[in-house]
């Protein structure tokens, strides 16, 4: 009897994947990529919008610079601490809505308050949130088989290029409402993503056809395995692959100490880390560094009447500065 349900779970593995769920699969992966587009555009566009407002946003005698740090301090520090010290499950549904929340709370500061201390507070709660989405978007990705991973993050990464082309082009078009109402409207973006979450990223379980999670990878079990009973554990240990051992894998937690995480990060920090550490430092400080410097006249009517139709002071040149990194880094991605 054992060998014969053997060879029927054999038969039931190689049975070749209906057309309705690959077509299933192609229809997810639509939504799962739309998915992750949103939460990088949504994630990154604030950030662009406050860099794009810096001259608005501060007295003319407060160096700009103050306003990058704040802009980018808190979600670096969020990136660098927040995966060592966290414990315990991911709790992705806390984690969006309470990204949500700082976001909406910070633009509001900065709208509803003249006074730079109350600004740049703001400015921390948008960054800190922006840093903490960032975890969070890629955490998420990984719960979803390998290849629709790795579709979500190609996708996560194309709407935070594109977030700053919008949020240039959102802060051209609002400026001229004032600081206040400019800020505000922008305050409504966050609430995007929490609507992505829950109505349109399909789940993980959704993908049964080529995409189907395979035994190549298989994600951290969430418990303690001392929890479980000896008779669990016999279990698990007798039927490797069977539904039970699946059941109690569920249930089990695992908790990671710091110097657990830091052991499985020194493998990759060299290979992986370090390298992508100095490329974005370097962006950023030609982003944030270099390009605000960069003083290039108001197009003259008579000499250039096309760019004078829309670059009316320095302010305009932001949104051409972003379409150029885009297509940059678009040049970089195909080589």
């Amino acid at each position: 009897m054992a060998v014969d349900q053997n060879v029927n779970a054999d038969e039931e593995l190689l049975l070749p994947v209906s057309k309705d769920d690959e077509s299933s699969d192609r229809h997810n992966l639509i939504r799962l990529g739309a998915s992750f587009f949103l939460f990088g555009l949504i994630n990154n566009v604030l950030y662009v919008v406050i860099l794009s407002a810096a001259l608005d946003l501060v007295p003319p005698a407060t160096p700009k610079g103050i306003i990058a740090f704040c802009n980018i301090a808190p979600a670096l520090l969020a990136k660098i601490l927040w995966p060592y010290l966290l414990k315990g499950r991911i709790r992705y549904t806390r984690r969006i809505i309470g990204c949500c929340v700082l976001s909406v709370t910070g633009m509001v500061f900065v709208a509803a308050f003249e006074g730079l201390g109350h600004r740049l507070f703001g400015i921390c709660l948008a960054s800190l949130s922006s840093g903490l989405g960032e975890l969070t978007f890629l955490q998420l990705s990984t719960t979803y088989p390998v290849a629709a991973s790795g579709h979500a993050v190609g996708y996560f990464a194309s709407g935070t290029g594109g977030a700053g082309v919008a949020g240039a082009a959102l802060w051209w078009e609002v400026r001229g409402l004032g600081v206040t109402k400019g800020v505000a409207v922008s305050a409504f973006l966050p609430f995007v993503t929490p609507l992505t979450y829950f109505f349109l990223l399909p789940a993980s379980a959704m993908f049964q056809g080529t995409l189907a999670p395979s035994s190549a990878y298989t994600a951290i079990p969430t418990a303690d395995p001392n929890d479980a009973s000896d008779e669990e554990a016999d279990q698990t240990q007798r039927t490797p692959n069977s539904p039970v051992e699946t059941h109690h894998r569920k249930r089990l937690k695992v908790s990671l100490t710091p110097s657990d995480k830091l052991r499985l990060v020194k493998p990759l920090f060299w290979r992986f880390m370090f390298p992508l550490f100095c490329v974005y430092t370097i962006e950023y400080t030609i982003n944030q560094g270099i390009a605000p410097t960069l003083i290039f006249p108001v197009p003259d009517r008579s000499t250039h009447w096309l760019l004078s139709t829309f670059i009316k002071s320095l302010r305009d040149y932001y949104p051409l500065w972003q379409i150029q990194l885009v297509r940059i880094l678009g040049n970089n991605h195909e080589l």
